[in-house]
């Protein structure tokens, strides 16, 4: 199992911060360094930049929003990424919700699935460099009737396949994502859990498509606070826990609150959402149980954080993305040190 580091999103007041966390991490060995885009900061500017400032770790984009952007600029950037790092790049790809989806970009989200489908289908084959045509239900390409022709990618990538990631977090997404995907980009993983939220699905998607789980990347992210009090190191993450499972979303589709059910979670994931939806965010920060949060963060000392680490890579994980806590960036150091050395100690590296 390898250790990736996810920056979240720029703007957020820790900048600066956010790269000597990632050129520590480029020191340290990690694998992969992600950044994240909303509607704040967008995810490419920033992996240029810390391309630009790091070595050998690789960049990642978690994620780059389907609305956002028509599907050939996403190769056009993708490719640009990948020449401007040397062959580092690596493309996450989701749909994000419905809120931003229509509220932002003033895309419907409508069929994410099949226009998931034909965007990577796109991607992939402008990636090629071959002549660019496409013909579908969410995008054809050239248009038709109209002065557009067939055109190729003028950049040659440094590699002619970048690893292509998918954000799924329902089962039928993650079903397509083993199907047309080279790894998961998943959040709110517990590792008990595991088989039936996430690698179930995946494992039916890579059957559909003829291929094994062999070289597929299961690619979680969980924060990762540093200290002996886990009841105290749960609370830091209480209010992020209940803005997912509670306010991430409508109250008919929050993909968040729906993991949680599937985890067990029925009774305490409806709480969250009443409270949150209806203004009282401390009382659903306050409903979390304990329990959720402990087990989709890595909390506590070396050997326990090391321990949890084993029980990842038993259940199927293949590299494990740390969001390192921290009121000071010493103190987020600390933890991207203690991420390597629980690793190591979990012998599962």
């Amino acid at each position: 199992m390898r250790l990736g580091i996810n920056l979240g999103y720029w703007g957020a007041g820790m900048d600066g911060d956010n790269l000597a966390v990632a050129q520590e991490a480029d020191r340290l060995g990690y694998d992969v360094c992600w950044a994240a885009e909303a509607y704040g900061s967008d995810a490419p500017t920033v992996l240029s930049f810390v391309a630009a400032r790091t070595e050998r770790i690789d960049i990642g984009s978690a994620i780059m929003q389907i609305p956002a952007r028509q599907p050939a600029m996403t190769a056009m950037t993708a490719a640009t990424l990948d020449s401007l790092s040397g062959g580092r790049f690596r493309l996450g790809l989701g749909v994000s919700g419905p809120q931003v989806s229509e509220g932002w970009y003033g895309v419907r989200f409508d069929k994410p699935l099949a226009r998931t489908r034909e965007y990577v289908e796109i991607v992939r084959k402008a990636m090629t460099r071959e002549r660019l045509t496409h013909q579908g239900e969410h995008w054809t390409l050239p248009l038709p009737d109209g002065p557009g022709k067939p055109l190729k990618l003028t950049v040659h990538p440094t590699r002619p396949r970048i690893p292509l990631y998918i954000a799924a977090i329902g089962p039928k997404n993650l079903e397509q994502t083993g199907e047309i995907a080279d790894g998961a980009l998943l959040i709110f993983p517990a590792a008990e859990h595991l088989e039936e939220t996430a690698l179930g699905p995946l494992r039916a998607g890579r059957e559909k498509a003829g291929l094994t789980m062999e070289g597929f990347d299961v690619h979680p992210t969980l924060p990762l606070a540093l200290g002996d009090d886990v009841e105290a190191l749960a609370d830091i993450f209480r209010p992020y826990t209940a803005l997912y499972v509670g306010g991430m979303g409508s109250r008919k589709q929050n993909f968040y609150n729906r993991l949680a059910q599937r985890m067990g979670y029925e009774k305490a994931a409806a709480e969250i959402q009443d409270k949150y939806l209806s203004g009282d965010k401390d009382g659903a920060a306050a409903a979390v149980p304990h329990q959720l949060i402990d087990r989709t963060t890595l909390l506590g000392s070396v050997d326990r954080i090391a321990d949890r680490m084993r029980e990842y890579a038993a259940a199927g994980v293949t590299t494990l993305t740390l969001a390192p806590a921290g009121f000071t960036l010493d103190e987020r150091i600390a933890a991207l040190r203690a991420g390597v050395e629980a690793l190591e100690r979990s012998g599962a590296a």
